[in-house]
């Protein structure tokens, strides 16, 4: 029993590697599970057998992406300043973004019909969701923001997504100073209307945890 578990967990790692190298090279259309037991040298029915299905194999890459995220995320250099750590968060995620675009894709938009995500899969995403979160409400201890920190969050999650999103698609610019002109534009423009300083004033905030 132990060999067999170790003959299907190195298939599964195989598969796994298999299908980002497929994405990363040939894009989401070719991923299929012929492609993938050709690259891990394993047999379509192999495939299956450790899989299920192709959407079995979609959705390990799905959280193996999330994994390789929130490790990135965790380990950003710390800081004393909440506002430059939240501008780490952002081009660290940025920067995996344009480095994964395909998986990326997968992750967030959802590229294929086979693979739906529930919401038991959703929860893929919680070490990042939390990272976010965390840098959010240092920078509300800090008075740096006076919303709640999970609302924060995910304006700041929103914003980055969409923003790395359209950069790996080529639509922030056609040369690199442009689109990191394009970055930083939003991304100040974000957090200066976040801050404390820059809040409507006569309009009382919501405890902190309520729901709107």
């Amino acid at each position: 029993m132990p060999r067999l578990k170790q003959r299907t967990d190195t298939l599964r790692e195989r598969g796994v590697a298999s299908a980002l190298a497929v994405l990363a090279e040939e894009g989401a259309a070719a991923l299929t599970t012929r492609t993938v037991a050709r690259r891990a040298e394993a047999s379509v029915p192999a495939i299956y057998e450790v899989f299920g299905d192709k959407a079995g194999l979609i959705r390990e890459v799905f959280f193996h992406g999330f994994r390789m995220l929130g490790d990135e995320l965790a380990v950003l250099p710390p800081t004393t300043d909440p506002a430059e750590a939240l501008r780490r968060l952002a081009h660290a995620f940025r920067g995996f973004v344009v480095s994964h675009p395909v998986l990326a894709e997968v992750m967030f938009s959802r590229p294929f019909a086979d693979f739906d995500p529930t919401a038991d899969d959703d929860r893929a995403g919680i070490k990042v969701r939390k990272i976010f979160v965390q840098h959010t409400q240092a920078a509300v201890d800090a008075g740096v923001f006076a919303a709640d920190p999970t609302d924060t969050a995910h304006v700041l999650f929103a914003f980055v997504t969409g923003m790395a999103a359209a950069e790996a698609a080529h639509r922030l610019g056609s040369s690199p100073q442009s689109v990191d002109r394009r970055w930083r534009l939003g991304l100040d423009a974000l957090l200066h209307g976040l801050a404390r300083e820059g809040a409507p004033q006569g309009l009382p905030h919501d405890p902190p945890g309520t729901a709107p």
